[in-house]
Formats: structure tokens, C-alpha cells, sequence
């Protein structure tokens, strides 16, 4: 199945996508893919590092009439998001992706894909590895843990890095250059609920809420998408008179549109009727208000194969109803200052309750740091009036737009040159690393680019082969480009 994607042109990055691929690499556990990286940079003969936190930096030497550059920083992530579809069976911490040819397009088989950011890290491989491709001095940065907390570039000291440019190779639009990105903080709500016993004549229902697209967090977050733990909590909602709620998962990732939400209630025989009349009718308006951004949802309600012995205390479960209805999800304001990009968001991204204890796990992201504090003192508020204890963690900023950046008119220029129309210079909602980076590098020039990927998080996530083709040649055409020290 891989070996269509290896006979992909560039055949050079698209085998290293592939041998990369068959590395598994979640976030928080990179162990193989630092041990695959070193003993890729060793085996080339290049002076290889491995940090006190596990990036991975590659140096290599200027070709031949380059030496008279500025050095310059190839920055990619080494970990993926993992999040499959609910009827793929696939291990991520032992099996490699199965990717497969779809037109113009390369996925994979019901899971994430990787190309974010493994297309960047395959670029950067590919170019270690040429003995052809011209280039100044040359390091490669593998940061970890990106998609989960962004430590490796928090924990990467100052002095290590020697260039004076950072190309990063982790935008998703190919006519777009990033300048900017939003920085992100965890909110995290914790409380302890009463159980009760189950009525003895009650029946245990099974509710589901799946098919919705998911997606980035920040990138998607614009489209208005469904939110399984949002349109589970409408449903608690309207069956809260004569239901009572024994468990419920939803969500699986911060940084993910959660797709998928399970809740398991109680309902005594007597409501049964009204019950699902009530999941019907709130069924119908979700979907119905959905019908044109999410085709695929699906709302189920199903007798349970195993009776619930308890359930949420009553009070207890208006309370986590009320508070789930009141706490913002989604855009919460736009930028005045840049067209069309979203300033602040926020993402319920997974909800658990069970035997007593409910977590709440969001991710605030924002490219003001007083808008993104507006928003956390807002949900904290929502949380702590119905008595959670909530917490804001894993901090990181933001990357400020510098628009007389030398390697931004570099690309600039280079960008209409090569395509006869001109770029989209813009930030993104995103984060990227630039910013934490910039914090220990604060003299580097940073830029950003990448090729085409689409739903980037979620088991739709694709890569555009003829972008990636287009990306590939701009990419080679900017390291000629890089301006003399």
C-alpha cells in the first residue's frame, strides 16, 4: 500500500514521508522517532544532537559557492496527532500508518495521516540526505511533543541553534506565508458529584453522537463545525426531567474537535415514552442545523447491553448541565486588526464523568495575551459558579507578525516570481513554534510555509500530492535565495 506513495514525485520527500511513517511517533512518547532521527543524521555522517528534552538537531555544511549565506534553521515537529475512526481497529504505539493513493490526494486508512508536520520533517530528510540540492549552512531542529504541550521547543536553551533564519515547515496552505500564530493555554475543570443508586425500575440507555468531521483546533475552529460534547450536552439536556445521567466520554484530544461523545443514562419505565420523544425531537433540530456542515452526524439512542447501578445525584447533574450549556465553545472574537482571522477561541475539547468525578479539559487559544486572559477568567467563572476547580496550565505565547522580516520579502518576491500571482501573507490561529522559539532566539528571522494538507487532527486529514510538488520546488527555490551574511 505505502509503495504507491513512494513512486510520488518528489520521490525523495515522499519516501522519507514513508519511512517516517512506519515510525510510531504519538506525542509524549517519541522515544523511536528521536532514536530513528539520530541514527538517520549519524548515518549521513552529519554532527547529530539529541537534547536534554529529545529535539534532534542535524547540521550540515554549506554546498559548494553557498558558504557566503546566513545560516539557516529547517524547523519541523517529529510527533502526530493519533485519532482514528470509531470502527478502525489500528494501533498508534505499534503499528506504522496506512497511507494509500486517492486521486490528487495521499491518505490514510480510518486514521490521522501525519503529515502534520511529517511532510516538514520528511523535506527536511530529504535534503540532509542530497548530495545535489544546494543550500547554505544547514540545521535541522526535530522539536517534540508539539501537538500536546509544545515542550520540546519550550525546553530547547538558548546557544544551541546556530543560524540566523528559521524556515518552519508547519503551515497547511500552499499560497500562504506565516507571519504570525496564536499562542494557547490549557483550562482544565474538575469536580466531585454524589452518586445515587439507579431506579430499580429503570431502563439503561446508550446515547451516541459520531460522524462529525473534527478537526484542528485552531484552523478549523472558524468553520462552525459540530461539537460532540456540545451537542451531547443539548441532548442531556432536554431529557434531563426524566433522565438520569450515569457516565459519559466525549472528546479525546485538546487540540482536536472532538467528534464523538458516549453518555450512558437511566430512565425509569414511566418516562420511557417521553424520553425518546425528547432524543428525537432534539435529535432532529441538532441535525437539522447541522445538515449543511456536518453530513455525516448521527445521534443514536440505544437500549444498553449492561444495566447502570448508579447515577449523577439530580442536583449534581443540573449543575454539570447548566455549566457545560454556559461555558463558550468556538470563535470568540475575530481580529479587528486582520481580516478574516479569528483572535480568540476556545475548544471543550474532551469531557469525562464517571464514578464520582467529572473533568472538563479545554484549549484557549488567542493571538492577544489580554484576550486569551479574558477568556480564561470567563470560563473560569462559568466553572467555579457551578463548583469546579479549575486550572490553567501549559502556557505558551503567541508569534507577533514582523512585517519588514528580510526572509519574508525573500519569499515574498519569489513566491509571485514562480507563480504569476502573490502570496497570502498572513497569521494563523494556530499554534506554531516560532513563538516559543523566538523567546530564547529573539534575533532570528522566522518564517513559516508548507504544502497543502486538509483536515489536519482528524481521520480526513489529506495531503495534496501536485501542492506538494509545488511546495517542493519553492522550497529549493528559497534555499538558493538565502540572502549573504
Amino acid at each position: 500500500m505505502n509503495e504507491a506513495i513512494r513512486n510520488l514525485e518528489p520521490k525523495a520527500l515522499w519516501n522519507k514521508f514513508a519511512d517516517l511513517n512506519a515510525v510510531p511517533r504519538p506525542s509524549k512518547k517519541e522515544e523511536r522517532v528521536i532514536a530513528f532521527m539520530k541514527a538517520f543524521g549519524e548515518n549521513l555522517g552529519l554532527e547529530t544532537l539529541v537534547d536534554e528534552v529529545g529535539n534532534v538537531i542535524v547540521r550540515k555544511p554549506a554546498t559548494k559557492g553557498m558558504e557566503d549565506r546566513k545560516a539557516i534553521v529547517m524547523q519541523s515537529h517529529l510527533d502526530m496527532v493519533h485519532q482514528k475512526n470509531n470502527d478502525t481497529e489500528f494501533d498508534f504505539d505499534t503499528q506504522g500508518i496506512e497511507m494509500y493513493v486517492d486521486g490528487d490526494w495521499v491518505r490514510a486508512k480510518g486514521t490521522t495521516l501525519g503529515a502534520d508536520n511529517g511532510l516538514g520533517v520528511a523535506t527536511i530528510m530529504a535534503i540532509l540526505e542530497s548530495t545535489t540540492i544546494e543550500h547554505p549552512a544547514l540545521e535541522a531542529l526535530f522539536t517534540i511533543d508539539e501537538e500536546t504541550g509544545m515542550t520540546g521547543a519550550m525546553g530547547l536553551k538558548g546557544g544551541i541553534l546556530q543560524g540566523d533564519i528559521l524556515l518552519n515547515l508547519d503551515t497547511e496552505e500552499d499560497d500562504e506565508i506565516g507571519v504570525g500564530c496564536a499562542g494557547g493555554v490549557d483550562v482544565t475543570a474538575t469536580r466531585k458529584y454524589t452518586e445515587t443508586e439507579a431506579p430499580s425500575e429503570g431502563q439503561t440507555y446508550t446515547i451516541v453522537v459520531k460522524g462529525l468531521q473534527g478537526g484542528h483546533s485552531g484552523m478549523d475552529i472558524i468553520k462552525g463545525l459540530g461539537n460532540a460534547n456540545k451537542m451531547m450536552n443539548r441532548v442531556l439536556y432536554a431529557v434531563s426531567e426524566v433522565a438520569h445521567l450515569s457516565e459519559l466520554q466525549g472528546g479525546s484530544l485538546r487540540n482536536a474537535l472532538p467528534r464523538e461523545s458516549k453518555a450512558t443514562v437511566v430512565v425509569p419505565k414511566a418516562n420511557e415514552n417521553t424520553f425518546l420523544s425528547e432524543v428525537k425531537n432534539i435529535t432532529e433540530a441538532i441535525t437539522t442545523e447541522y445538515q449543511s456542515l456536518e453530513k455525516d452526524l448521527v445521534i443514536t439512542v440505544e437500549k444498553a447491553a449492561e444495566p447502570s447501578k448508579k447515577v449523577m445525584a439530580e442536583a449534581d447533574q443540573k449543575v454539570f448541565l447548566q455549566a457545560m450549556s454556559a461555558a463558550h465553545n468556538g470563535v470568540y472574537r475575530m481580529s479587528p486588526a486582520i481580516e478574516d482571522l479569528v483572535e480568540t477561541s476556545n475548544n471543550i475539547a474532551k469531557v469525562t464523568l464517571k464514578e464520582g468525578a467529572i473533568k472538563v479539559e479545554c484549549l484557549s487559544r488567542s493571538s492577544v495575551k489580554s484576550s486569551i486572559d479574558n477568556l480564561v477568567n470567563a470560563l473560569t467563572s462559568t466553572f467555579e459558579l457551578a463548583g469546579f476547580a479549575v486550572t490553567a496550565t501549559g502556557e505558551y505565547p503567541g508569534w507577533a507578525p514582523n512585517m519588514d522580516s528580510a526572509i519574508l520579502k525573500v519569499l515574498d518576491l519569489l513566491y509571485e516570481k514562480m507563480n504569476g500571482q502573490k502570496a497570502n501573507v498572513a497569521a494563523c490561529h494556530a499554534g506554531l513554534e516560532c513563538g516559543i522559539l523566538g523567546q530564547n532566539y529573539p534575533e532570528m528571522d522566522m518564517i513559516s510555509f508548507g504544502p497543502t494538507i486538509k483536515g489536519a487532527h482528524s481521520p480526513d486529514e489529506r495531503a495534496c500530492i501536485s501542492s506538494t510538488q509545488k511546495y517542493w520546488e519553492f522550497v529549493l527555490a528559497i534555499l538558493k535565495e538565502i540572502p549573504k551574511k
